[in-house]
């Protein structure tokens, strides 16, 4: 987290979803790597998601509120 909000570094990002990290900024600013961030609330509250999508694919990191990641998910998405 950096000022309350959540980070993730390229070099760690980029494995995750098979790319060199280096690729990662790129495809962010074209739109080929998509995210969405979930807070949790209620039973999850403190909690938070980030997804990714990148060709064909989800990866959903569900994380503390420091941070820290929980589980790691990768699942196959649309058509």
């Amino acid at each position: 987290m950096t000022n309350g909000q959540p980070t993730i570094d390229a070099h760690d990002l980029g494995p995750l979803l098979g790319l060199p990290p280096a690729a990662v900024p790129e495809k962010m600013r074209s739109g080929d790597i998509t995210s969405r961030f979930e807070a949790g609330d209620g039973t999850d509250a403190g909690r938070f998601r980030l997804s990714f999508y990148h060709a064909g694919k989800r990866l959903r990191l569900t994380c503390a509120a420091d941070g820290t990641v929980i589980s790691t998910t990768h699942v196959p998405v649309g058509k």
